[in-house]
């Protein structure tokens, strides 16, 4: 079949199936998924108008539309030094949006560039914010991350901290 002719009965068949009545071949409860469609907006509304198809994003995701990232089970805080075993974890540090991640950031920069640390900013509101610690930790690179699952698996509480494949400091 000609790839004209197979477009023209898939046409032909995609029409014919938006205006036939949809049939139950088995009824097994549950909730009908019909809502979900009709906001897809798939289904023609009068006979000989076309479906429209979802708008798509021009632009894409940037940044701003990461934030506000929120951890809501860390706060700022100390944290006790602790030694565990990570074969093959590259360091990371934890900070955030506050007074003490941007103190323990300026004093701790030289460690974290010769380790080639990757910072996770686990509280920022704004970009404006993001960028200052950023500015503060030249050199080294930080995304805006929500970090709840990574606190619970390593018995974290409290930020700013440094974590190695070796053990967990401030």
């Amino acid at each position: 079949m000609k790839p004209t002719r197979f477009f023209s009965v898939l046409a032909l068949l995609m029409s014919l199936g938006a205006q036939a009545e949809l049939k139950v071949v088995d009824d097994l409860g549950g909730t009908s998924a019909l809502a979900y469609y009709r906001s897809l907006n798939l289904f023609a509304t009068a006979p000989g108008i076309a479906t429209q198809l979802p708008v798509l994003r021009v632009n894409p995701y940037g940044e701003a539309d990461m934030l506000p990232v929120h951890t809501p089970s860390l706060q700022p805080g100390r944290v006790t030094p602790r030694v565990h075993n990570i074969p093959g974890l590259r360091p990371l540090f934890l900070v955030g949006d506050d007074p003490l991640s941007r103190q323990w950031l300026l004093e701790r920069i030289e460690v974290l560039r010769e380790l080639k640390a990757v910072g996770l900013v686990i509280n920022v509101q704004q970009l404006p914010a993001l960028a200052e610690l950023r500015r503060l930790g030249a050199g080294l690179d930080m995304a805006p991350v929500p970090a709840d699952d990574l606190a619970r698996r390593l018995g974290l509480r409290h930020y700013p901290v440094l974590v190695t494949e070796t053990g967990l400091d401030q």
